[in-house]
């Protein structure tokens, strides 16, 4: 009897043990399918970028004159723009290497300077519309430029949204460390990918269309 007691004691401690080791992969597995989701979804996104990109080529192939006179862009303000956001990319990368190393404050700060550039982005693309002089049904180049630079601006309101959830989060004691930062490594791919899309349409709508 004292036996069988001690082997069913020792059975319930090993499943326990086995239960809390599956619990754990299960928990480990769980931030690489949020990193995963979230790739995927950029990915489905990149797709809807790639076919506006698609139409928007095949409008300029198609055109005689290009954009057409009324509809012309400037270069100062969206490059003082780019640069801007291109370099909130370091920035919201400071803000995860700090993380990294156990600097929650440095985090922070880096995260807190990437959503002011992020804003600013967007008031300079506010400001762009309000004197840019034609609107949304001009022609088609005014159709394609709003519709591709409205959809990437509601992008990275989302990305600020994103960082400033972050930092709402990093307010709970032990909610981010050095091993526990998924999402803060989710915000920053996120604002990376914003980056990129607008380096492609700062190419297309303001570059090329000055040659």
């Amino acid at each position: 009897m004292q036996g069988s007691t001690i082997d069913t004691t020792n059975n319930l401690v090993d499943t326990s043990v086995q239960s809390g080791s599956v619990e754990a992969g299960h928990h480990e597995e769980h931030q690489d399918l949020r990193v995963f989701g979230l790739i995927t979804f950029l990915a489905s996104e990149s797709l809807m970028f790639g076919g506006l990109f698609a139409a928007y080529l095949i409008y300029r192939a198609n055109a005689g004159v290009w954009p057409p006179e009324e509809t012309e862009v400037e270069l100062l303000l969206p490059t003082i723009n780019t640069i801007i956001l291109v370099s909130s990319s370091f920035v919201i990368h400071k803000g995860d290497t700090a993380i990294k190393k156990n600097n929650l404050s440095g985090m922070r700060l880096w995260y807190i300077v990437t959503a002011i550039m992020g804003i600013i982005f967007l008031g300079g693309q506010v400001y762009e519309y309000m004197t840019l002089g034609y609107g949304l049904t001009t022609n088609v180049f005014s159709n394609c430029f709003y519709v591709m630079t409205g959809f990437h601006g509601l992008h990275v309101f989302v990305g600020v949204l994103l960082i400033l959830g972050v930092l709402w989060r990093s307010r709970r004691a032990g909610h981010y460390n050095e091993g526990k930062h998924v999402g803060i490594e989710m915000a920053e791919i996120y604002w990376h990918f914003v980056d990129i899309i607008w380096i492609v349409l700062f190419t297309l709508l303001y570059i090329l269309t000055q040659i």
